[in-house]
């Protein structure tokens, strides 16, 4: 049971294990908005699924993405994630604005997660960028503190406001 616990906590600090953990939530609770019937709930879930995905974003883009293209030089894949970061950041700002009865907001949530579920899979492909930067130099225990630090950082100051 020690081993196990040990593996568990290794693997919360490793920055690909952290990364794909917030992956799951959010596509849960993209989930829940489809079987979602009140607008109570999909308020609920829309805030969830946009705080995590602001946060998620915001980490990525601050620790993980200069890390893995200082280590892999991919500038393909690097861009192509900043850019995909782009239009969902636009998205959950115009969802975040508005409410589960106005037109077009259960449309916008749909793309929103269709989005979200593009660009987790191009991270997550076998020769995506979690594979390229496994396979690199990049220290991601490290880098996994780091996330989860920022992480909590974030998530605290929002609370608070």
């Amino acid at each position: 049971m020690a081993s196990t616990r040990k593996k568990s906590g290794t693997s919360r600090t490793d920055a690909i294990s952290l990364l794909k953990e917030d992956h799951r939530q959010v596509e849960a609770w993209f989930s829940a908005f489809q079987e979602a019937k009140d607008a109570a709930r999909k308020r609920q879930l829309t805030a969830q699924i946009c705080a995590a995905l602001t946060v998620h974003t915001k980490i990525e883009e601050e620790i993980f993405y200069p890390a893995f293209l200082q280590a892999t030089d991919d500038k393909d894949i690097h861009h192509e994630a900043v850019v995909e970061h782009a239009g969902a950041k636009k998205l959950i700002a115009e969802i975040e604005s508005m409410s589960p009865e106005d037109d077009y907001f259960d449309a916008k949530v749909s793309v929103l997660s269709e989005m979200i579920k593009h660009h987790v899979k191009e991270e997550e492909k076998p020769a995506g960028m979690f594979a390229r930067a496994k396979k690199s130099d990049m220290d991601l225990r490290m880098l996994g503190a780091q996330l989860r630090a920022r992480k909590q950082e974030l998530q605290s100051t929002s609370e608070a406001a």
